[in-house]
């Protein structure tokens, strides 16, 4: 299978701070591979690399078969990009911003106009086409900057933190336009904070953290790296959460990860369903009032705090993030 998207030893420091540090990447034509990381990782800096909107201080990148750093003006025209926030013109409509983008794109009035009506139709924006975009919801932008990211039928698309800010409903309503785009072929790629998107959506999953690519797979065999099966329990009273770990550290095959706010302890054990009954039995005989109680199977939340030490889901901007591309 050809890669669409090359990455080899890509380098960049701002100072001291190094967000880019030694990044290797392939993506394959067709798919999408999902950029997994914490706030400050380096994800959104790589995608501007790839996307021309900053240069490495080493390292090699294609995209498309074009060579990033030599051709960036021709690689321009062969991909789509939509960031963080929806970069759409509020005083313009629906219809006027996808125009505008067409015609930037050089494809004359007439398909500009064509274009974009038929990107409107496709991301359910027809009713709204004529409307100014400061009138429209998070996800309405959202779906209209994926629009404008799409008018020039790029086969390569960059998508970062496509779903960050939105509702749950507007968030499942993207992930269909999203699988609807890469089943016609486009290939993908894909940052997030958001385990289930990954899960969801990705082929390949590389998890980033501190400027390069620790560990790379599907989501199923990152899964696999961590092993076992987690006891997670919430109990009644928080001052009962000392008691609990207490009790269950000889059943721990790994660290016990306890979350205050929550109430809650997630213990990684080897032999899930006897562990859980003699769990909930020494639980018991400690008077732990138990609130909910449940054996599952990792998640990619489990697979990063193996990994990296910590949780990949962050606030949502990334930390650090200077507005000179240090995320």
């Amino acid at each position: 299978m050809v890669d669409a998207i090359i990455a080899e030893g890509l380098v960049k420091k701002y100072g001291r701070l190094v967000a880019l540090d030694g990044l290797d990447l392939r993506v394959p034509e067709g798919t999408v591979t999902a950029l997994l990381g914490p706030n400050g990782a380096g994800k959104t800096t790589a995608v501007r690399v790839f996307t021309t909107l900053l240069t490495p201080d080493s390292g090699r990148v294609t995209v498309a078969g074009i060579d990033v750093l030599r051709e960036p003006r021709r690689l321009r025209s062969r991909i789509g990009a939509s960031g963080q926030y929806a970069a759409v013109d509020e005083y313009l409509t629906g219809f006027e911003n996808l125009e505008m983008v067409g015609r930037l794109y050089h494809l004359g009035v007439a398909r500009s106009k064509q274009r974009a009506r038929e990107l409107l139709e496709r991301f359910d924006l027809a009713d709204a086409a004529d409307r100014p975009v400061k009138g429209y919801s998070g996800g309405m932008r959202r779906r209209l900057d994926l629009a404008g990211a799409l008018v020039a039928n790029p086969p390569v698309l960059f998508l970062d933190e496509p779903t960050t800010g939105l509702d749950p409903r507007a968030r499942l309503d993207l992930w269909d336009v999203i699988e609807e785009l890469v089943a016609a072929g486009t290939t993908l790629l894909l940052t997030t904070q958001y385990m289930e998107e990954a899960d969801r959506l990705a082929d390949a999953i590389a998890v980033i953290d501190h400027g390069k690519v620790i560990a790379r797979g599907t989501a199923d065999e990152l899964k696999t790296m961590v092993g076992g099966d987690r006891i997670e329990l919430t109990v009644d009273h928080i001052d009962s959460l000392e008691v609990a770990r207490e009790a269950l550290a000889e059943f721990a095959v790994g660290e016990i990860h306890l979350e205050p706010g929550l109430r809650r302890i997630t213990v990684p054990v080897s032999d899930g369903s006897q562990a859980l009954v003699d769990a909930i039995g020494r639980l018991a005989a400690r008077e732990v009032k138990i609130h909910d109680v449940g054996l599952r199977r990792p998640s990619l939340d489990d697979v990063f705090l193996t990994l990296t030490g910590h949780e990949a889901r962050g606030s949502g901007a990334e930390d650090g993030d200077t507005g000179e591309g240090v995320a």
